[in-house]
């Protein structure tokens, strides 16, 4: 792995536009379980709870366990040492942007800047009636589902992300294919690109020149495809060696 560390360090170093994208992969060492596959939540809840329909006709069911899976779990999640390195890569000029289809927070959290939330933010509400936005902290959130503060308004507020049957937010999508389109290095980290439309983004980044890194513990659909530098380790681990590489 060192001559693969030494590799990307060099191209890094070379670059004039680092973007990262990141998956599941990256918050699995956050102690985050990611939805799909061994252990993924969806073998322990019905991804019916995540449709914006449901949501809206069965909303104290689905709230329920959006609250017990989002905020009771995920809210005690903390940055790993790979969000620090990405954060650390930004604040040091070596990283444009994170392209991210996680919905965490924990990029922020560990003092990255430039983040683009493909897939939003739990830590962000908004009114399904007035479209006013909410920080969860701004909320008392209990097992009943929550409302719009607003006294006129009271309407059905949902978690500020991407829910099945919703599309992603126009100024998400647009900022990745910005950053796609403009980088020289991409680098691929915990994401399996089994999702769509998020797994165009990589794509778009090769067919416009970039060298792609991946850094996975196993293979994924874009390692054979468009993958020019694997590296098969955690991601916290293989980030923390490669800053170390870094200036």
């Amino acid at each position: 792995m060192k001559d693969k560390i030494e590799q990307a360090a060099n191209w890094i170093k070379q670059a004039q536009y680092v973007v990262a994208f990141t998956g599941a992969g990256i918050s699995v060492e956050s102690g985050i379980p990611p939805f799909r596959g061994d252990g993924g939540l969806w073998n322990q809840y019905n991804p019916i709870i995540l449709d914006i329909d449901y949501y809206q006709q069965h909303t104290e069911e689905s709230w329920k366990a959006i609250k017990r899976l989002f905020f009771d779990f995920f809210g005690k999640a903390k940055p790993n040492a790979a969000h620090y390195a990405l954060a650390s890569m930004e604040k040091a000029g070596l990283l444009k942007s994170v392209i991210t289809q996680n919905i965490d927070n924990l990029h922020q959290e560990a003092g990255s800047e430039n983040v683009i939330e493909f897939h939003g933010n739990c830590r962000q509400f908004i009114c399904l009636k007035c479209g006013a936005t909410y920080q969860s902290s701004q909320l008392h959130l209990s097992n009943k589902p929550p409302h719009c503060l607003h006294p006129d308004c009271r309407g059905l507020l949902k978690p500020d992300f991407v829910f099945f049957g919703e599309g992603i937010p126009a100024k998400a999508y647009q900022a990745s294919i910005d950053a796609a389109t403009n980088a020289d290095i991409f680098i691929l980290i915990g994401t399996t690109g089994e999702i769509m439309p998020a797994s165009q983004i990589p794509l778009l980044a090769k067919e416009n020149g970039a060298k792609i890194i991946e850094i996975n513990i196993e293979e994924s659909n874009f390692t054979s495809s468009i993958t020019d530098l694997f590296i098969k380790e955690k991601a916290g681990i293989a980030l923390e060696k490669l800053r170390k590489e870094l200036p």
